[in-house]
Parts: C-alpha cells; sequence; structure tokens
C-alpha cells in the first residue's frame, strides 16, 4: 500500500493465532474507529477476518497497530490480506461468529483477574465482592470451553442469561465487557455454595465470612477453582497440615502455597527477578522458590523449596482481604493419584468426609486443568507442569505435523495433538496408572481431536509395550509409529528450540525402554528427527525388584555396593547397612548374585537413589523421585571438587561410589557428599559429551529427561558445556520431564511418516 495515497479501498484481512476470548474484536473495532475504517470484523473457527475499507494511508496505520498494540494475552500468528470489492458503509460493526471450515483458531488459557476487575469488585454496586467478576481481558477460557468458535452459547455459562445490564455490556461495543462471553454479576451469574456439617449457606457475603472463621480456626477447606477442587488450609498451621497430609493419602511431597502477595513470598522465600517475573505473569504459575523462613513443617517436608503463586481468582482477593493470614496451602483436590476433581457431586461425596467444608459453584468444569507449576535457572523459565495458564497455547513448529496423535508416556502424561504446523499439548493429565486417569485421558484426547478439528492418520507411541497411553494408540486403529522414549525426549527439545540439525543429546531419567530390552536414562545420543545413535550411556546397574526400586531406594544402595565391592561391601560401617534389617539384605544379595528379577538399568534417576540411599538421606520414596529430590536438597553450597570416574568404555562410577562410602564412613557431612557427587555427574557428562561431539562433528547439545529438573546439576552443566564453546538447547515451555515428551514423539512421527 501507498501511505500517501488518499484513495478509498478494501480489503479483506484475516488473522491466525490466539484472537478469541481474549476481547480481538473489540480490540479492532476501536482501532477502526480510531483510524476511520469501516467494515465490520468476525469470529471464525479459523480465526479473525476483518473486512476494512478507508483510504489507503489509514488503512496502513490500522494494520501496523493490529500488530503492535494487540490485546496482551493474544499471539498472531499470521496476517495475510487481499484487495476486495466491496462498498464503502461508513461504520464498522461486528459480526456474529460462523462455522464454516475445519480450521481452527487457538483457544485462550483460563487468565487471571486482571487490575480492572479488582477494582470494578469494589466500585460497581452489582459486582461488588462478586467473586465471578470478568471481562475480555481475564476470567475462566479453556476450563469452560465446549467447540468452536468461542461464544458464549458453546460454553458452560449458557446456562445463565445475562440480566439487562450485563446484556448492554455485552453488546455495547465500547465497553470493556463486549463480547466477554463468562460476563456476569450477583443478579445473573455463577454463586457459590458452602456446605459446613448440616448447614447450607447460599448468601455470598456469609459464606465469605465463614469460610474466613474457618480457616482462622485450623479447618480444612475443599474449594472449587478455575480447573478443579483444592484442599485448603492455614500454610502456618501445623495441625491442619498434618491432617491435610493424612486426608489427602500424600504422605510426604511437598504442597503448593497461595501467599497473599509479593511482599508476603518474600518473607518466606527468596525471589530472583525472573521468578519475580513468573509469579505476577498473568498466567499465575506455581515457582519453585529457595525457602528463607518456615511455614508449618508439613508443607514443604524439608525439601529446601516452596512453592508459591499468588491470587488468580477474585475469590482469592476477597478472601486474603478479610484473612490476617499470610499464606493458605492449596493442594490439588484428589485423594491418592487420581485426578483433580471437577464435579460437585463427587467433591461433596469424596472430599466431603476429609474435610470440614466444601465451597462449590454452580458453573460446570468442562476441561479439567491443574496449576501450572515451573521454576527459573539461570534466568530461564522452565516448565514443570504445563497446565492451567498455559493449555491450550500451541507450539509453532518449522514442519508439517497435521494429523498425527502422540500419546505421550506413562508418568506425567500429556498427549499432543498436530494440527498444520501447530502442536497443542494437552493440560497435564498425570500418571496412567489407574482407571480414573485414564478415564480423563481418553476422554480429553477426544475433546481435543473435536475442539481442533483434527481427525488423526497417524499416532505415535513409546516402545514400551505396556503403557496405558501406547495401548490408546493401538486402539485407535491407526498406523502406530513407536518412538524410543529417550530420542522422544531429545526430539522434544530440538522441537521446542526449532533445531534440525543433528545434535548431542543428554537424555537422563528414571526410566525409559530401550532398544536392547534393559531400562535407559543415563543416554548420550547423537539424535535427528528420523533417527538416533546411542553413542554412550552411564554403565548398567542391576535394579534389584525391578520397579520397586524406585519405590524403595535402599535396594539400589545395595546394588551400587555390590557393584562396587562385591560381597565385601557387608564389611563396611554405612547407615544404610545399619538401618535395613538383615534379611533383607541377604536376599537382595541372593537375587544379585544369581540375577533374578535384577533387570540392568541405566538410570540417572535410579542411580541418584542409590547415592541417597548410600548417604542416609533417603531409604524409601514416599512420592515420584523423593531420593533425588532429598539428595539435590542436601547440597553444601561452596564445594567445587569431585569423585573420580571412569570413561574407558560406558560412563561408571564405580570408583566414586566407592569414595563416596569412604567420606561417609568419615562423617563427611552428607551436604558436601552431595555437592561432590553433582559434580561427578556434571564433569563426567561433559566430558562424555566432549567425547561424542569429537567423534560426530557436532557443536550443539540438547538437554532432556525428568533428572534436569535438578536445579544444580542443570546449572552446572549448561554453564560447563557453554565455557566449552557448545550451544546448550534446553526446555522452557514445555516440560523437560515426560509431559513434555509427545511433543517429540510427534515431531518424529512427522518426519518418518513417509514410510506409511
Amino acid at each position: 500500500m501507498n501511505p500517501e495515497s488518499d484513495q478509498n479501498i478494501s480489503y479483506r484481512i484475516k488473522i491466525a493465532g490466539l484472537v478469541q476470548g481474549v476481547g480481538f474484536r473489540p480490540f479492532v473495532y476501536r482501532l477502526a474507529r480510531w483510524h476511520g475504517i469501516s467494515g465490520w470484523v468476525m469470529n471464525g473457527t479459523d480465526g479473525i477476518t476483518i473486512q476494512a475499507q478507508g483510504r489507503e494511508g489509514n488503512l496502513r496505520l490500522f494494520m501496523d497497530d493490529l500488530y503492535l498494540k494487540a490485546p496482551v494475552v493474544s499471539r498472531i500468528e499470521k496476517i495475510t490480506f487481499e484487495q476486495a470489492e466491496e462498498e464503502p458503509t461508513g461504520i464498522f460493526t461486528i459480526l456474529e461468529s460462523q462455522d464454516l471450515t475445519d480450521e481452527t483458531s487457538e483457544v485462550s488459557p483460563d487468565i487471571s483477574v486482571c487490575p480492572d476487575c479488582l477494582e470494578d469488585m469494589k466500585q460497581q454496586p452489582r459486582r461488588h465482592d462478586y467473586p465471578f467478576i470478568n471481562c475480555t481481558n481475564c476470567g475462566p477460557r479453556f476450563s469452560i470451553i465446549m467447540d468452536f468458535p468461542y461464544d458464549r452459547s458453546r460454553t458452560t455459562m449458557a446456562p445463565f442469561t445475562m440480566c439487562p445490564a450485563c446484556r448492554k455490556e455485552y453488546e455495547d461495543m465500547d465497553d470493556r465487557r463486549f463480547h466477554a462471553q463468562p460476563v456476569a454479576c450477583r443478579d445473573c451469574g455463577p454463586a457459590y455454595t458452602l456446605y459446613n456439617g448440616e448447614r447450607v449457606m447460599d448468601d455470598p457475603d456469609a459464606i465469605l465470612g465463614r469460610v474466613c472463621e474457618l480457616l482462622t480456626e485450623g479447618a480444612i477447606i475443599a474449594v472449587k477453582g478455575t480447573g478443579g477442587y483444592h484442599l485448603m488450609c492455614d500454610a502456618l498451621k501445623e495441625d491442619s497440615v498434618s491432617r491435610l497430609r493424612l486426608s489427602k493419602q500424600r504422605e510426604g511431597k511437598a504442597f503448593a502455597v497461595m501467599f497473599r502477595d509479593l511482599e508476603s513470598i518474600r518473607e518466606y522465600a527468596s525471589v530472583s527477578a525472573g521468578e519475580e517475573s513468573a509469579l505476577l505473569s498473568w498466567q499465575r504459575p506455581i515457582v519453585i522458590l529457595s525457602s528463607k523462613r518456615k511455614l508449618a513443617e508439613g508443607v514443604s517436608m524439608g525439601l529446601g523449596t516452596t512453592g508459591a503463586f499468588l491470587p488468580y481468582m477474585p475469590f482469592h482477593h476477597l478472601l486474603f482481604e478479610r484473612l490476617r493470614l499470610p499464606a493458605l496451602v492449596l493442594t490439588s483436590g484428589n485423594l491418592a493419584e487420581e485426578p483433580i476433581i471437577t464435579d460437585d457431586e463427587k467433591a461433596l461425596s469424596v472430599l466431603g468426609p476429609v474435610v470440614d467444608a466444601v465451597l462449590t459453584y454452580n458453573r460446570i468444569i468442562y476441561n479439567r486443568n491443574d496449576d501450572s507449576v515451573l521454576q527459573v535457572i539461570g534466568m530461564k523459565t522452565r516448565m514443570i507442569r504445563r497446565s492451567r495458564g498455559y493449555v491450550p497455547f500451541p507450539l509453532h513448529l518449522a514442519f508439517d505435523v497435521n494429523g498425527i496423535f502422540a500419546a505421550g508416556a506413562e508418568l506425567s502424561n500429556c498427549f499432543c495433538i498436530g494440527k498444520g504446523n501447530r502442536a497443542y499439548l494437552s493440560q497435564h493429565i498425570g500418571d496412567l496408572k489407574n482407571a480414573e486417569t485414564y478415564g480423563f485421558y481418553v476422554e480429553t484426547a477426544e475433546r481435543f481431536k473435536r475442539l481442533f478439528r483434527v481427525q488423526p492418520s497417524l499416532a505415535a507411541a513409546d516402545l514400551h509395550p505396556d503403557y496405558l497411553s501406547t495401548r490408546y494408540a493401538n486402539s485407535l486403529g491407526l498406523p502406530v509409529i513407536r518412538v524410543q522414549h529417550h530420542h522422544a525426549h531429545i526430539a522434544s527439545c530440538m522441537a521446542e528450540n526449532g533445531e534440525n540439525e543433528r545434535v548431542v543429546g543428554l537424555a537422563f531419567d528414571g526410566t525409559g525402554y530401550g532398544n536392547d530390552g534393559n531400562t535407559w536414562g543415563g543416554e548420550f545420543l547423537v539424535c535427528g528427527f528420523d533417527d538416533f545413535i546411542r553413542a554412550g550411556h552411564f554403565e548398567y546397574m542391576a535394579m534389584p525388584g525391578g520397579d520397586r526400586a524406585a519405590e524403595e531406594p535402599w535396594r539400589m544402595g545395595i546394588s551400587l555396593l555390590h557393584q562396587a565391592y562385591g560381597m565385601a561391601f557387608s564389611g563396611l560401617s554405612l547407615p544404610l547397612l545399619k538401618t535395613v534389617a538383615r534379611d533383607r539384605v541377604k536376599l537382595i544379595l541372593t537375587s544379585l548374585e544369581r540375577g533374578i528379577n535384577c533387570p540392568l538399568t541405566s538410570s540417572a534417576g535410579r542411580l541418584f537413589d542409590g547415592v541417597a540411599a548410600i548417604t542416609g538421606l533417603c531409604l524409601h520414596a514416599r512420592f515420584h523421585a523423593e531420593a533425588p529430590m532429598r539428595l539435590e536438597s542436601a547440597i553444601a553450597t561452596g564445594v567445587e571438587d569431585f569423585y573420580e570416574f571412569d570413561l574407558s568404555a560406558d560412563v561408571s562410577f564405580t570408583p566414586a561410589i566407592r569414595q563416596i562410602c569412604g567420606d561417609v564412613m568419615r562423617g563427611t557431612p552428607a551436604g558436601v557428599i552431595s555437592a561432590r557427587f553433582h559434580n561427578t555427574v556434571a564433569e563426567a557428562s561433559l566430558r562424555m559429551t566432549r567425547k561424542v561431539a569429537s567423534s560426530y562433528g557436532i557443536r550443539k547439545v540438547a538437554l532432556s529427561g525428568g533428572s534436569f529438573q535438578n536445579r544444580y546439576l542443570s546449572a552446572r552443566l549448561e554453564r560447563m558445556l557453554a565455557q566449552e564453546g557448545f550451544t546448550v538447547l534446553t526446555h522452557g515451555q514445555v516440560p523437560c520431564n515426560d509431559g513434555g515428551l509427545a511433543l517429540g514423539q510427534l515431531a518424529v512421527a512427522a518426519l518418518r511418516r513417509k514410510q506409511f
């Protein structure tokens, strides 16, 4: 376009990306009026369509501002335009949404309440202290959407008929709530109900007062959140936290804590600039911070970190206005390993008997959605659990993945669906070890296919024959590409970073089915998307009892001692050997000597388990990866030396195990031993990477696998590799753990699909 031209001209503009549910149409409307543009804007399943007429110079400025001034939450993927023949109307309007194609726009994640709505909550009479206040810039989105295009009739707000005042705002193009699909007020919107013993309370002010009284008295309350129920109690009351832990059947895993404000977080934890930015973002994730001051002992269970987050629902803000407490435990509302509860009747029947009160509301949660969890390493955000606030944002890849369903792993499962060059990772599903979680998996997979208009033609799955995710992929009646677990980890890291050249991939985790039938997990791979070479690995260790070794780290401790000393280790004076019953040790030794039920593993996770047991830090794991977490938590600062290791064949830590035993018997503090061990793994990994990279002429390294959630190991190894001149690829948007595995499966399948 020629900016000097004053002639009238008409353009048809199409915008793809996250442009629905984020106030984009009213933004376009106001922008058009500002620039003197007539025409219309319309939602479609494939994005936003704009018919714009005006002077050519004005149109140029209008189109520039579409990019420059777009709503904060929106993400423009692509703008295309073509000249169109249409008579000027003199006005600009917003047309009804249309469902015309199989293309889809992006769906907005749930958005934390905005400052403007918090202000309205104090000033607008019909929304005074209204706990469901929202506008085009905030509020529930993914949790309530049932289908596209994103209109109220296709959300769980459909049963709530707008009152005249809300309808006026909804239809007023100049109003901040224009076409805000969840718009509501006290007169017409959702409402809370509190079940407190025999009392059932519906008055909102009385409910808020009673909830505050209960929390102050030490009660536990089940509270319906944006994407599911939470269990809530005072984070400073030891009795309440202990009772919650018992009720939830969660023996050792840390609880997340919602703090009143950033200042309160700073009282109890150290907060870097990067962590502050994450805490204050509109996604409001849980951020793993280094603890500074103790909450109740049962919150973090001695791990030295606090999973902290800030209020994101209007109700949270109302609660802290009345409470004097600085922090509340706010953990997923489920028992044992089941999915977070969303159904109100189930909340009353399952959670009701183990809590003091249940606070529910009468809007359906259609898409279950846990809180997201992340940490910051080296100023880079690292996702641990990707869910509320981030899902269903897609990742945009450099190649076509259309029609591929990637089933994911068994633990921390997320699946992934390809649409064009977009990869849609599901919300956190959890461990596929029970019928309830598998049901959640199947239900969500079917909803994603429908929501994003995908009919898969190809599936990708893990090599492990017994994974429920693999069985689901096989049930689809499609060709299935089987992807080795650690290849998928590295491919996931490559895809996220837009890398398509071969890399040296370090895949460190707890378990993964290997091509040789053994359990892998300490791998040095040379990877492209289409294939990989196993260029090195941690030395194989026997895993006494198979999977039980992950639950009982002392078994791996005995295995490492047997590998290092043979039968002579029984003469060592170690806490492990004094604590575990002699007959149990003898039984494991018999298994090791005879090779009975002792599968081989190269797993970094099992290595860390064994060292945690030898140092006496963790003999029995009450939750997944507890032993490595306790080993990391114990690290003493200022330790730079490391133990010996052997690279003559595989990466052998047997020399280090002998030195660790010597340190333990000399009374060296566990923190010093832990630091030396971590330094040893980093140094051995650097040298093995150097060796592999030299052999294959590669200078790019990708780090993936759950062991890289270890902040100390990740930061140290990344720094060492960078100092050697390597380009280091790490995860940021998707988890390095198995929650990001499906992305790698998707990428590998896309490159291999020509076989089919």
